[in-house]
């Protein structure tokens, strides 16, 4: 079970305990996770779970998938190197310790 720790914009962090095979906006969610809105609850159409993957575990998560590149430019904090919507980031042991970064604002 992975362990992932998520930057609040406020300089505190959330260590969230998931189970392999869930998206990363579930665990966030399921952790209560204040900044993650994931209005449309998983379906890569509202860009409200954006998070910025810490750049040194970037190449874990990999690339975004087309849908998801695009959906990227339209969310509401800064677009970066490293943004990901959590909807779209499945999590395995071999995330363990992932570390991501909530942006100040989803909407």
């Amino acid at each position: 079970m992975p362990t992932v720790i998520f930057q609040l914009p406020d300089g505190t962090e959330r260590k969230v305990i998931a189970a392999s095979g869930t998206v990363l906006m579930q665990a966030a969610v399921s952790g209560g996770v204040e900044g993650i809105v994931a209005e449309c609850g998983g379906n890569a159409s509202c860009a409200t779970c954006h998070v910025y993957v810490d750049s040194e575990q970037a190449e874990l998560v990999g690339p975004p998938n087309d849908v998801e590149d695009e959906m990227l430019d339209f969310t509401a904090a800064e677009r970066r190197p490293t943004s990901r919507l959590s909807c779209q980031i499945h999590l395995s042991d071999a995330l363990d310790g992932l570390v991501v970064h909530v942006p100040e604002e989803q909407v």
